[in-house]
């Protein structure tokens, strides 16, 4: 075995090469240590304590709290500005004690006998040797993956990152090395015999994902990607090469040799590289292994993903016909996942994915031959390189930027003359991109600049950081408002090109390290305001309506807001409300006078973000200026963050108009007095709750202390009504109210007069409901095999466990992704699928005693799958001796869900006389949830789907079953049938009535406590178009099977789905339920060009499902206007075309607009929302909307959230989901031209809070 050394000598025997590398990205970023600040009374943050303690030295100041691995903020010394500094690799990585250390992947020995890293940004391992089924694991935040040698394994012998196991096969060496993100792996083949024989034909790698799942990308690439589709580890493409090129040496030197050399000759005459040149001493560049270098032969392997295993298949015409000249041979199907990708592209081939840089780094411009000073310098043989950094908008969420900058460390030129370095935004780069690389969107900017030669130069040239910024007086020059418009969400990843202006030019060749860096100035982003109002007793009032405003009895009232930022721009924000107040003469609105202490809250100092209330604290604004009696008057509020030693500000859109009419004779607010079941919360906020969900309580209303009662009646509500009460008669009222589940209530209560009758002053009162009863049983299957426990106690006696019968559990529950194991002290959470019950045919769950009391009030809900229609399926019922009581199914006489009580456990009774139907025809193969309520106090059966009342019947009958649950199957007649086809999942029972509001509470599956928390989503269809060919492009990660088969007008180019305009592609069924909560999300780029001359308000529909008439939900661009800024037009390459009279570049208008999610019309009237701002055109942007069934309303998401959700009322649909084309009238139309990369779509509704972590990714 010879020693591990670059490839300046060859050595004198063939050597050939496999290598396979794996990293993975860090996920949830880490922080550790504090900040050392000085303390300030009103700062409660550690960015407030930073920017304190900046102003107070005239230094800036790390956030510690704020650090992650690539990811460094500092407070800025104005007091009121942060710095994020985004490095494309790791500066620093987590250590176990909770601190940080410098990335060293020195190898070491540990005590379990295993081998790794001293300090690396994910946890890894590599095998002392031994079985090979243990080579190497990585992992982080909840997920590894591990790769297994088909054999044993030796003692490795650690050459610093380097562990080399040697013979694994005759002759063949395998050598894993260490980096701060992850790992390289790679078998050298040291002999001709060795490079001939049978067991290098195909390898195959074990390979366990841990709940993951692998996938195919483009050319011979792989992804793992978690339960929601996000990658985890990426494979660029697998390659071959030989090494046919240059001989190393003194000579000339192939481009990926470790001891690259600048040679010069005289130029007097041609020089003879083998004999003439003279080492300059050029600095090494990449290790021997990285890639293929000039005139060496190389080719993309196949690489073939089987069930728990990765197989590669090299070239056999490379493996067994290269000759001796032509070894070392390399094989290298590399896996590695980045937090930011980079790479380097050459105009030979070559690809340098996440690339390593160091003191040498990799070259972009022109690597030939240059004559200085009349002698001649010779590069290489005349290849062109172009350098790619991307970077992910995560940290960049909620902020505003003021100023960007982009640096990254020159260390070698190819002389001392400066040369212009051009920085341009770039479409996205993949493992897969090959020269010349995504198409060019615009210059960031370029320096005149030469670097790194040393004392080789007069005055000396060190390595040295080129810095990148907006210059104003050049207006080409747009890297500020391009990362501004980044951190809005305008595209979904910003990519960031080296290269050299003149690629012709050898001179201009330099060399950069990987030390890319990002530096944005911020302030917060402010948002619109929440929880505003007119102050009334313990909540506000807000009337929307100038004809119908609130009436308001105090002429100096107190005002309400509470001030917001985007989600992500919480940290070091300096917040104040603007409240706005206008009075109305006549017609005309103008400014009320402003309070003495003017129109802000707070006055001083700003509000801070409290971490206890995880927001920001209400503002209360007294309006000491006394209105004026029987005017009408309108309030809104704005959210206003400070910078620039508080000079300037930002200001968020308004709140809507609060409308009030100011009357100090109408009814003042009523006493609210005598309750019952239930009491007001004291004032300060303390609450003794009572009662429950569905128990009725009372109040008694009255005037207000000290009024002189005129007044003839009351009205109320409860805060979960949507319409008052009628007008109670009388100077005091007992009222009986009804709250639907348990939490915190307001009781609003407004009491009329003969002189107004429209009501006065209102009141509203706050109190809580405690729990109501608990679930007698709940099953959520996600055991590894055995019964399946009721989780709704931890007794075990008291345990309902259900026994398996021909049922399988299957990882596509309807939770999702979930926590397997929490976290401990020591070990991380371990997250992998939720499980669902699997059944067909004759399969079913049981329990032996009965679980419900069925002669008293239940309910039962569940989660269901259907598999397929033509017969009735039941999902719960319990025995009888003949029938059971209830069958909760799917009927195919009404082809939809219903719900059936048994008249009598009799041989024969009827099934139909006390049944309910749901509304719309059910669908196969999509989540929903349904939901059945016996009520016996009322004598009403209830049938909920997807959280929504289908319907009633009166209960006629009523009878006890005392036999076991059944799941999958129930009694009839003395006999079991109807056995369910397809999955159910989250089964609850409760031995009471629910109400309406608990069971839409219970179909948003919450993953919190008790229900709480955060909607839980499960993925149901992912489609990536890279690496798709023919027709039809399927999901190969969720365990759904959905297909997307292409129509006229799209094809497949191996990276994206490509629409001409006429046409799309169509899913051949509906994945999500249109009635249910759902999410669909998809990165696609529109081409702008070819809508410039369609009419404004045209729509072309990107992802969509229709109904027989129409649109039941789309994501869509609508067209505004045209830019007549110009944009280049760009050829094949991604370079300009010139014009050629002018040799101007040519230019083209686009098409402007916004982006839309709701109801696709013809006319436009479906309800929708839209993005806040112009939609960015020609690039990839990440979309995503959701449909919240509960609340009935959509939201639009790109970093955030797009304004307000919007109230949707759902169509349901049959049809399948379609992609490029948008169906009205009975008609295809409004196609879209441009790209489709990435398709997803989630059962359940995701929010802003979770969009981030769900849908985008770390």
């Amino acid at each position: 075995m010879r020693p591990m050394r670059g490839r300046a000598v060859r050595m004198a025997g063939s050597v050939a090469v496999l290598a396979l590398t794996l990293s993975l990205a860090p996920g949830t970023p880490l922080t550790a240590g504090s900040a050392s600040a000085a303390p300030r009374a009103a700062a409660s943050s550690p960015s407030d304590r930073a920017l304190a303690q900046a102003a107070a030295t005239g230094e800036r100041v790390e956030v510690v709290e704020e650090r992650t691995e690539r990811d460094t903020v500092f407070a800025n010394p104005d007091g009121s500005t942060l710095t994020l500094e985004k490095s494309v690799v790791p500066v620093r990585v987590a250590t176990p004690a909770g601190g940080w250390a410098k990335p060293d992947p020195t190898l070491v020995e540990r005590a379990d006998g295993s081998v790794g890293p001293r300090a690396a940004a994910v946890a890894m391992s590599f095998s002392g040797g031994g079985p090979g089924a243990g080579l190497v694991t990585i992992g982080k935040t909840g997920h590894s993956v591990s790769l297994g040698w088909p054999g044993r394994l030796p003692e490795p012998r650690l050459e610093g990152n380097r562990a080399v196991y040697e013979n694994v096969r005759p002759d063949v060496n395998l050598i894993l090395t260490a980096t701060p993100e992850g790992f390289r792996q790679v078998l050298e083949v040291e002999t001709l015999e060795a490079a001939a024989s049978p067991g290098l034909r195909a390898i195959e790698y074990d390979l366990d994902t841990d709940g993951l799942t692998a996938r195919a990308g483009a050319a011979g690439s792989m992804e793992v990607v978690d339960g929601n589709g996000r990658v985890v580890f990426r494979s660029p493409s697998a390659r071959m090469w030989n090494s046919a090129g240059d001989p190393a040496g003194d000579g000339l030197t192939p481009q990926s040799d470790a001891a690259r050399r600048l040679v010069s000759t005289t130029a007097t005459a041609d020089p003879d590289p083998a004999t003439d040149p003279v080492s300059v001493t050029g600095p090494a560049e990449q290790d021997p292994l990285d890639g293929p270098g000039p005139g060496d032969e190389s080719t993309v392997m196949d690489v073939v993903l089987n069930d728990g295993s990765v197989r590669v298949v090299p070239d056999s015409a490379l493996l067994t016909g290269s000759t001796q000249a032509e070894l070392p041979l390399y094989i290298d199907p590399s896996v590695e996942l980045n937090e930011s990708e980079r790479t380097v592209l050459s105009s030979d081939g070559d690809v340098f994915y996440n690339f390593s840089g160091g003191t040498n780094g990799m070259s972009v411009g022109k690597c030939g031959s240059a004559v200085i000073g009349g002698v001649s310098y010779y590069c290489g043989n005349g290849y062109v390189n172009r350098m790619y950094f991307e970077f992910a908008p995560d940290k960049l969420k909620g902020k505003h930027i003021l100023d960007a900058e982009f640096r990254v460390t020159e260390t070698w030129s190819f002389s001392c003359s400066a040369r212009w370095v051009d920085l341009e935004r770039t479409n996205n780069i993949s493992s897969s991109t090959k020269w010349p690389g995504p198409a060019k969107l615009d210059q960031m900017g370029d320096r005149y600049v030469s670097a790194g030669r040393g004392t080789r130069c007069s005055p000396s040239q060190p390595a040295a950081p080129i810095r990148f910024a907006d210059n104003a007086e050049e207006t080409d020059e747009n890297l500020t408002p391009t990362v501004r418009s980044f951190a809005n969400g305008s595209f979904s990843r910003l990519t960031l090109m080296l290269m050299a202006k003149d690629e012709s030019d050898t001179i201009s060749w330099k060399r950069f390290d990987d030390d890319a860096v990002l530096s944005v100035d911020y302030v917060s982003k402010p948002a619109t305001p929440s929880a505003y109002g007119i102050k009334a007793g313990a909540g506000r009032v807000c009337s929307k309506s100038e004809s119908s405003p609130s009436t308001i009895t105090d002429p100096r009232p107190d005002l309400l807001a509470t001030p917001e930022t985007a989600s992500g721009g919480e940290s070091g924000a300096r917040l104040r409300i603007y409240f706005d107040v206008d009075v109305k003469n006549g017609s005309t609105w103008s400014d009320a006078a402003e309070p003495s202490t003017s129109s802000y809250k707070p006055t001083s100092g700003f509000a801070a973000y409290s971490s206890t209330l995880k927001g920001f604290p209400a503002q209360t604004k007294d309006w000491d200026r006394t209105l004026d009696d029987g005017k009408l008057y309108r309030y809104q509020a704005t959210t206003r963050s400070y910078y620039n030693a508080d000079k300037s500000s930002l200001t968020s859109s308004a709140t809507p108009w609060c409308y009030f009419r100011v009357d100090s004779k109408a009814p003042q607010k009523p006493s609210v007095t005598s309750w019952t079941t239930y009491s007001a919360c004291v004032s300060g906020g303390d609450c003794v709750a009572g009662g429950g969900p569905g128990r009725a309580g009372t109040a008694a209303f009255g005037p207000a202390p000290g009024e002189t009662s005129t007044n003839t009646g009351y009205r109320y509500r409860l805060s979960s009504d949507t319409a008052w009460s009628a007008w109670k008669a009388g100077a005091t009222y007992k009222a009986t109210f009804t709250p639907p589940s348990s939490g915190t209530y307001l009781l609003h209560v407004q009491a009329k007069s003969t002189a107004y009758p429209l009501g006065g002053d209102e009141q509203i009162v706050r109190f809580l409901v405690s729990e109501g009863p608990k679930p007698v049983a709940h099953w959520t299957f996600d055991e590894t095999d055995g019964t399946a426990v009721d989780t709704s106690t931890t007794d075990s006696a008291l345990r309902d466990d259900l026994t398996l019968t021909s049922a399988v559990r299957t990882p596509d529950g309807r939770r999702g992704e979930i926590v397997k194991q929490p976290a401990t002290d020591t070990t991380p959470a371990v997250l992998g699928q939720d499980q669902a019950l699997r059944l067909a045919d004759s399969g079913y769950a049981a329990t032996t005693e009965p679980v419900l009391q069925t002669a008293a009030a239940y309910t039962v809900a569940a989660w269901v799958r259907l598999g397929a229609t033509g017969r009735n399926f039941t999902v719960a019922g319990q025995d009888g001796t003949y029938y059971s009581p209830f069958f909760l199914s799917y009927c195919e006489d009404a082809k939809t869900w219903c719900v059936r009580l048994a008249d009598a456990d009799l041989a024969t009774t009827s099934l139909n006389n006390q049944r309910v139907n749901a509304k719309n025809r059910a669908q196969v193969g999509v989540w929903t949830h349904v939901a059945m309520v016996v009520d016996h106090d009322e004598d009403l059966l209830s049938l909920y789907v997807n959280g929504h009342l289908q319907g009633t019947d009166t209960i006629t009958a009523n009878w006890s079953a005392n036999g076991g649950l059944q799941l999958g199957r129930v009694k009839y007649r003395g006999g079991y049938t109807d056995h369910f086809g397809g999955e159910i999942d989250e089964v609850t029972l409760w031995q009471a009535a629910k109400s309406a509001t608990e069971i839409a509470d219970e179909a948003r599956l919450l993953d919190g406590p008790d229900g709480t928390g955060m909607p839980q989503l499960e993925l149901v269809a992912d489609l990536n178009a890279a690496g798709a060919s023919g027709t039809v492009v399927r999901d190969t990660t969720s365990n759904y099977g959905a297909a997307l088969t292409l129509g006229d007008g799209s094809r497949l180019d191996g990276e994206s789905l490509i629409l001409d305009g006429t046409g799309g592609a169509e899913f051949s069924a509906p994945v999500v339920d249109a009635t249910g909560s759902f999410t669909v999300s998809v990165e696609a780029a529109v081409d702008g060009a070819a809508l410039k001359d369609k009419p404004n308000g045209h729509r072309v529909q990107i992802l969509g499902q229709g109904t027989a008439t129409g649109s039941s939900w789309g994501l869509w661009f609508e067209k505004t206007g045209v830019d007549t800024t110009g944009h280049e037009v760009l050829d094949e390459y991604g370079d300009p075309v010139i014009d050629e009279t002018t040799g101007e570049p040519l230019s083209e208008s686009w098409a402007l607009g916004r982006w839309h999610f709701g109801r696709l019309t013809a006319d436009g009237s479906g309800a929708s929302v839209q993005s806040d701002e112009t939609a960015t055109l020609g690039t990839e942007v990440q979309l995503t909307g959701s449909y919240d069934a509960q609340s009935g309303t959509v939201s639009l998401f790109l970093v955030d959230r797009q304004g307000e959700p919007t109230a949707f009322t759902a169509a349901a649909s049959e049809g399948g989901v379609a992609v490029g084309k948008g169906w009205l009238d009975g008609a295809w139309g409004n196609h879209t031209p441009g790209r489709v990369n990435h398709i997803r779509l989630w059962a359940g509704a995701v929010q802003s809070a979770h969009h981030k972590s769900v849908v985008v990714g770390d």
